[in-house]
């Protein structure tokens, strides 16, 4: 008899329907829908009209984060390995400065290089991406083979690459592009270059080995090193990657502006960290999808555009912005706790 029961409760046991997984992203893209929602019933309140029900307001929405968006692509590879990268904002100026230089036009008097004026787009794109990327490669090699913390080594390429935009400059802004320079950011274009980014990583970082190894440097670099992988040569791609991000960001800002500044990415390192820990990627390393930093690029979009459209002071816009990235990251650390217990 017991030994039928046993068989019975085996049986069951095997047919039990296994429970499906929520996607992480689930209660990210709750959190989008409710913050969306608390901006449409403001807007009636206040204004007397809808927040969402607008197409030019929701297309401004996405254009204005598309640049932070492509930073935070690269900022998002660079959390899962447990780094941080505060040098985004001014590789985007100094890679915006760069590309301006050779975008311009001939009959500008004061070109930056008189002989290289009227160049196809393809050149200063190219150069604005190879401004990025070698900042980035100097990134990863200080982190990599000095041993200086990630804070430290971005935190000292950042105030260099502010310094290299001005001083490429002399303070003035970089004008007169040409239209197909300027065409790289008009209308939708940079969304287009955003989404196109962000599907890209999202394959490599599910489906690739390189995806494997950044998961698996972020979770336990020491068993990382045991297992293999050659985590210094990972890093510098990691940080090579970020920074050529944030050169194609700069060139994208530096198109739609038709200029380029000194000025320019000013605190977009701290939006796109914000964006990326806000999508759920955990700042101890090792956890961290894509997906969630599309929602959360698109959750910071919303919050600006909201508190902008109910005539919120941009001051407290910052103070809201900065209490979210906390609750973020506390958030993030009850999870931890939570996988740990």
């Amino acid at each position: 008899m017991s030994l039928l029961n046993s068989t019975v409760g085996a049986q069951s046991m095997t047919f039990k329907p296994a429970r499906r997984k929520v996607p992480p992203e689930l209660g990210i893209l709750l959190v989008l829908v409710g913050i969306s929602l608390f901006f449409e019933a403001l807007g009636w309140w206040i204004n007397g009209q809808s927040f969402l029900m607008n197409p030019e307001r929701l297309q401004i929405i996405i254009l204005q984060m598309a640049v932070i968006g492509i930073i935070a692509v690269g900022v998002n590879l660079v959390i899962i390995t447990s780094g941080i990268d505060l040098s985004s904002g001014s590789v985007v100026a100094a890679s915006a400065v760069v590309a301006a230089s050779l975008a311009q036009v001939s009959d500008f008097p004061r070109a930056v290089f008189p002989q290289l004026t009227d160049l196809p787009a393809i050149y200063p794109i190219l150069a604005g991406v190879a401004a990025g990327l070698v900042i980035g490669v100097i990134n990863g090699s200080l982190i990599a083979y000095t041993a200086i913390p990630p804070f430290i080594a971005t935190l000292g390429t950042m105030v260099a690459a502010r310094g290299f935009a001005k001083w490429f400059t002399g303070g003035m802004p970089v004008s007169m592009l040409t239209d197909d320079f300027a065409w790289i950011g008009s209308g939708v274009v940079p969304v287009f270059i955003f989404l196109t980014l962000a599907a890209i990583f999202h394959v490599v970082l599910r489906y690739t080995r390189f995806g494997k190894f950044t998961y698996a440097i972020g979770a336990n670099r020491q068993a990382a090193l045991v297992s293999g992988i050659n985590v210094n040569r990972h890093l510098i791609w990691i940080y090579a990657i970020a920074g050529l991000l944030s050169g194609i960001a700069g060139s994208v800002t530096a198109a739609r502006a038709i200029s380029g500044q000194s000025g320019m990415g000013v605190m977009y390192e701290l939006d796109a960290i914000a964006a990326v820990v806000i999508g759920g990627t955990s700042l101890s390393g090792g956890l961290g999808r894509i997906t969630g930093t599309v929602i959360g690029v698109l959750i910071l979009g919303v919050m600006t555009s909201g508190f902008t459209f109910i005539r919120i002071d941009a001051y407290y816009q910052e103070m809201v912005k900065g209490a979210i990235i906390v609750a973020a990251v506390v958030a993030d650390q009850y999870r931890q706790r939570k996988r740990r217990s």
